[in-house]
């Protein structure tokens, strides 16, 4: 039986990792010390142990910890871990910052989930409302081996796959591929610009708008606009006005250097900061 020593196994991620290896055959240690993530596992049932104890022989160490905690735990439990043991990370910031620990002899392994996707098939209302995934909705993930033999990268994802259950395709990418996702693309550009698309309809607001007009909107026509922009509907485009408006306002809302943040200088800039700004 694989053994899995669950690091932070109350709190928020931990907890979705929890409840999904409750329903695998992996032999699971847990650890926590919060109060708040305790009684959390209390309430599954579950007692935890200490890292001590948790950590020496197992085969996988999942870090379930916030980003500003990965280094300073991957760095206690390094003296711990056996020989060929793999430890998984489930965001790309420390890692990509160099963070880890220098141990030739052990694997590590990135995974992220991808999130369930805005066009899905999902009839489960509560598969619907599972806008993070790991619970009920399914989600694509990807996965890298930052270093240890293939066979690490084969546990590594079977282990992804059930933490982040049900889920759907598993890429494989390289560690600076995750960065380029996370946080370049998925934070950097779609977060900032979905934030504005709702400072956008705050203004309408502020301008007279009623609130609900402008909620419901905007959402029916950001869905048709993801449609049609990613071409899940390919039997309509854009009408020529609207095209229009879109090359102009794109002069006056970006920076023409605005690719830029995709460069590994301004990723690894951004990493920094997040990092810092966690330590903060």
């Amino acid at each position: 039986m694989t053994t899995i020593a669950l690091l932070g196994a109350g709190g928020k991620m931990g907890c979705r990792c929890t409840d999904n290896l409750k329903k695998s055959d992996y032999g699971v240690r847990h650890v926590e010390i919060s109060p708040g993530g305790i009684a959390a596992l209390a309430a599954r049932g579950i007692a935890p142990v200490p890292i001590e104890e948790a950590v020496p022989g197992a085969d996988a160490v999942i870090l379930a910890v916030p980003d500003v905690a990965i280094g300073k735990v991957s760095h206690q439990i390094a003296p711990l871990l056996r020989p060929g043991a793999l430890v998984i990370v489930l965001d790309a910031a420390a890692p990509y910052a160099g963070e880890l620990p220098d141990r030739t002899d052990i694997g590590y392994f990135v995974t992220h989930p991808c999130h369930p996707p805005v066009f899905n098939d999902e009839t489960d209302p509560e598969a619907r409302r599972d806008f993070f995934g790991g619970i009920k909705a399914r989600q694509h993930i990807v996965c890298a081996l930052m270093q240890g033999p293939e066979e690490a990268y084969v546990l590594g994802e079977q282990i992804a796959r059930t933490i982040f259950a049900p889920v759907m395709r598993a890429h494989r990418c390289t560690m600076e591929q995750i960065a380029i996702l996370e946080p370049a693309l998925s934070e950097t550009v779609a977060a900032t610009c979905v934030t504005v698309i709702r400072e956008a309809m705050e203004e309408a607001i502020r301008r007279g708008v009623p609130r609900e007009a402008a909620r419901d909107f905007l959402l029916g026509h950001i869905h048709i606009e993801l449609a049609l922009v990613f071409e899940e509907l390919t039997t309509a485009r854009f009408s020529d006005g609207a095209m229009k408006a879109i090359e102009e306002a794109k002069a006056v809302l970006f920076q023409p250097d605005w690719k830029k943040v995709f460069e590994p200088e301004e990723i690894r800039k951004s990493v920094r900061k997040i990092t810092a700004a966690a330590r903060a």
